[in-house]
């Protein structure tokens, strides 16, 4: 093997676990299959992730990771995501759009699962509470249920399927409502990671856009609403529950969604 065969086969192998775990796209995977023919290295590498990955799918072996320790690393995920998308913009001010584009992609394109997962729950476990805002923590986990396949744990219109199935996930019951006669029919719920607890999250959809709404235990606060990053926020309180729908629908559409889950849920 060359020495310009040496210094590119560090990429080879960065996407050999991305071809073992089916995450490369159509292009990358024949290429990789077509290097996978020739280079004896890749083959013997791809023999020892497999029989590590094999011992690991044993009966017993696996550890399910609680629903907490989930949330969280895919807030960091999404999170990282919301930061990469800011540092990628804030360059393309500065240079060349294209040549922007194209180190962005050879930067990150070949990143594997597992260094992804690592660098999320470095994120997650270091990464300053003071340098997160509520609204960038609401934006990253609003981001991540769209990109990272996640947007529901349970799937159904359902009211009354979704508020029991948050028992025994979550310290309190969270109000689940209908709301498809206003507009916003009701797609599913599901755990998530924000300002350090696990909390509820419920999933409604308008006009195909998505509004997640998040709920946890909290002091009153007052009634407000922002926008950030193109994305509109609403919070609210009521009894005892810190309410915040967040949502890339017209600031008026959120408002409405807000008055009318509040009518909905009054006592």
């Amino acid at each position: 093997m060359s020495n310009g065969e040496h210094s590119d086969h560090g990429e080879w192998s960065d996407l050999l676990h991305g071809f073992i775990d089916g995450e490369l796209d159509p292009a990358h995977t024949a290429s990789f299959e077509t290097h996978l023919a020739t280079c004896r290295e890749c083959a013997h590498e791809m023999e020892e992730a497999l029989m590590v990955k094999r011992l690991a799918g044993r009966e017993g072996v696996k550890w399910q990771a609680p629903d907490a320790v989930h949330a969280r690393v895919q807030a960091a995920l999404a999170l990282e995501q919301v930061m990469m998308a800011r540092a990628v913009a804030a360059t393309i001010q500065t240079e060349n759009p294209w040549r922007s584009f194209w180190r962005f992609v050879r930067q990150w394109s070949f990143i594997p699962s597992l260094a992804a997962v690592a660098a999320s729950l470095m994120l997650v476990l270091n990464m300053p509470r003071q340098s997160q805002t509520i609204e960038d923590q609401l934006l990253a986990s609003h981001v991540r249920s769209m990109l990272a396949d996640h947007l529901t744990d349970v799937l159904t219109s359902d009211q009354h399927t979704v508020k029991p199935w948050f028992s025994g996930k979550i310290d309190f019951s969270p109000p689940v409502v209908d709301l498809a006669a206003q507009g916003f029919p009701l797609v599913g719920g599901r755990v998530d990671y924000l300002n350090g607890r696990v909390v509820a999250a419920l999933i409604y959809h308008r006009h195909g856009h998505i509004i997640n709404l998040f709920i946890w235990p909290g002091t009153a606060t007052t009634r407000s609403s922002a926008e950030k990053e193109g994305y509109n926020f609403a919070e609210w309180y009521a009894d005892g529950l810190v309410f915040w729908a967040v949502s890339d629908v017209s600031a008026t559409d959120l408002s409405a969604f807000r008055d009318d889950f509040s009518r909905a849920t009054a006592p």
